[in-house]
This record gives structure tokens, C-alpha cells and sequence, in this order.
């Protein structure tokens, strides 16, 4: 087992969960018999939504009718930029009637369908709108875990967990009683932490945050990134932490994330100072310092070039918000 999966506190996962907290809850147990469709529209600010195929299968697609995927029994799909999708049966048939029901802090939604049978459960991700521009900025527009495919052998404890962590759920949703809502509120956070490290030690995602962490040889860059935003890195030192040369880094790294280890030091800079504008009462300057900025005019710029806002406006808006004087 490498370091990174043996030393908690010390991997790129733990600092970024740290940086950008995420809760959630579940929404809906869908029991099906095809036909059926599922309409849903695009999530509000701060939401991520997600899927579980607990039996059967469903089809995954935008609603011009362009397939994203299939999913069937053990797939997580997530759905980070919170896009308007549908999921149905893959049949063209006319979906009967959904009537639904409130339980514990969820919904039973149930048809009279006859056909093959649909067990799912929907809910989201909730995350600051600072956080889930990271997010949606770093991870696949739609991101499936498959907890029932193969894995590397470091995966398999993992996917342990989530398959768990998912039977957890549905028993659940099944017997709600005293305390439900809550613990399901538990469970579905850590449905997200779970996703992501089984995602990325299986290194499914073709592309952004967990394809970079699934690269043995550019995962040490990821987590003294992490752990170290506040330092002046270069690229030959990101380099030399991967045993490569500094063309060699760029070119894998730009190729792995999408983006260059500048634009995500500067991204994770911004959100160590966004949490500390939001938490703390410290002044601009210690903020900018905070953040790995010497200069706070430089910060000021790079503040407002990437969320749109002076430091002082975002932290004014945000304990607005939070208050729920804001928007």
C-alpha cells in the first residue's frame, strides 16, 4: 500500500474534503416497473445531484435524447455540473404514472409498471457556491462509479466500503424509524468521500481531479499541492516530485487534468482564502499571505479575476448568505 493511501491526514483527498466540505442527503427510492422516465431538471446553486442503481438498469441522457451512459446494478452516477438529464428504461414506451409518497426526510416514489424492475435512490451533494465551482471546474460533467467492476487490488477494501456504505442506505430507506432523516444525511456525505476515493483508485475518470490522482507517477504533485498551496512552487520542483522532467510534467499533467499546475494551484489558493474570508476575521492581508501571496494587491487581482468579487465584497456576500439576508 503507498503512502498515500496509508498515512490519513497526508493525501491529496483528506485536504481537499478539508477545503471543500461537502453534506448531503437523499431525495427519492424510486421503485419502477418499466415503462418509466424520470425528467430532472437543472440543480439549484450549491447542488450536486447523484443516482444509485441499486437493481435493474436505467438509461442516462441529456433530454435532447443523446445518451450519456447506462447504468445498471452498483453504479454511482454523479452529476457535477448539475445539468437538466432524464433517465428511463431505454424503451420508448409511455412511462406510467408516478405517485409518491413521504417518509422519513425522503420520498417513495412508485409506479404500476410491469415491466423490468427499477430500484434506485436519488439525492445530492450540497457545497458552498465557491466550492462547487471547484468542483464542477476539476471533475467530469457526469462521473459513473462502477462498484461492481474491476479494480486494482489497492481498490478492493475500498470498494468494500462503498458497496457497504450503499447497502447502509438502501436498508435505510427500506425501514425508516427513529433518527432517519439524519442518518441518512450521514450517510449520503459520505457517499461523496467514498465515491471519490474508489473513483480514483480505480482511475475510471478519463479526465480532471481523480484521473490525476489515479496516475501513480503525477499523484505526488497533486497532494504537496494540497497540502503546501501557500508555497511559491515551480515546475521543475513539481517536476522533480514526480521523477520527471519538467516538459515531461507539463505535458502529462495538462494532459491529466485539463488544466496546468499553475491554473489549479491558483484555484486551490483561491479557496483557502475563500474558507478563511468566510470562517475567520482576518484582514485581507493575512488572507493574501495565507494563500501564498506576497504582495495583497496581487492578491486583490487574482481574488477578483477568478470569483468575480474583491475579497471584501465576497466576504461581506457570503455572511449575508449565510444570515439568509443574502439572495
Amino acid at each position: 500500500m503507498t503512502a498515500e493511501f496509508g498515512m490519513p491526514g497526508h493525501d491529496w483527498l483528506t485536504r481537499f474534503l478539508q477545503m471543500v466540505p461537502v453534506t448531503g442527503r437523499v431525495e427519492h427510492r424510486c421503485l419502477f416497473g418499466a415503462p418509466w422516465r424520470l425528467d430532472n431538471s437543472a440543480a439549484r446553486r450549491g447542488e450536486i445531484p447523484y443516482h444509485i442503481v441499486l437493481e435493474g438498469s436505467a438509461v442516462l441522457e441529456n433530454p435532447d435524447g443523446r445518451v450519456l451512459c447506462h447504468l445498471g446494478p452498483g453504479d454511482i452516477a454523479i452529476l457535477a455540473d448539475g445539468a437538466e438529464h432524464v433517465l428511463h428504461d431505454g424503451s420508448a414506451n409511455v412511462p406510467n404514472p408516478i405517485r409518491s409518497s413521504k417518509m422519513a426526510g425522503f420520498h417513495l416514489d412508485e409506479n404500476s409498471g410491469e415491466g423490468e424492475r427499477l430500484d434506485m435512490l436519488c439525492g445530492s451533494f450540497l457545497l458552498s457556491i465557491v466550492h462547487e465551482r471547484l468542483i464542477r471546474a476539476y471533475f467530469p460533467r457526469q462521473f459513473v462509479v462502477r462498484t461492481l467492476a474491476g479494480a486494482a487490488e489497492e481498490g478492493e477494501v475500498m470498494r468494500g466500503s462503498l458497496l457497504s456504505l450503499v447497502a447502509l442506505m438502501r436498508a435505510e430507506t427500506s425501514y425508516p424509524s427513529l433518527g432517519s432523516e439524519a442518518v441518512l444525511d450521514a450517510f449520503s456525505t459520505a457517499l461523496f468521500a467514498l465515491s471519490l476515493r474508489f473513483g480514483a483508485a480505480s482511475n475510471t475518470a478519463p479526465s480532471g481531479l481523480l484521473a490525476l490522482a489515479g496516475n501513480p507517477r503525477l499523484a505526488p504533485a497533486l497532494t504537496v499541492l494540497m497540502e503546501e498551496p501557500g508555497r511559491a512552487w515551480t515546475l521543475p520542483e513539481l517536476a522533480d516530485r514526480c521523477h520527471m522532467s519538467r516538459a515531461t510534467f507539463i505535458r502529462q499533467f495538462q494532459a491529466a487534468l485539463g488544466r496546468s499546475a499553475a491554473d489549479m494551484l491558483a484555484d486551490i489558493r483561491m479557496t483557502v482564502a475563500a474558507n478563511a474570508l468566510r470562517d475567520t476575521d482576518a484582514s485581507t492581508g493575512a488572507v493574501a499571505e495565507l494563500a501564498g501571496y506576497q504582495s495583497e494587491a496581487a492578491f486583490q487581482r487574482a481574488f477578483k479575476a477568478r470569483l468575480g468579487q474583491t475579497p471584501a465584497q465576497y466576504r461581506r456576500e457570503v455572511r449575508l448568505t449565510e444570515r439568509g439576508e443574502g439572495r
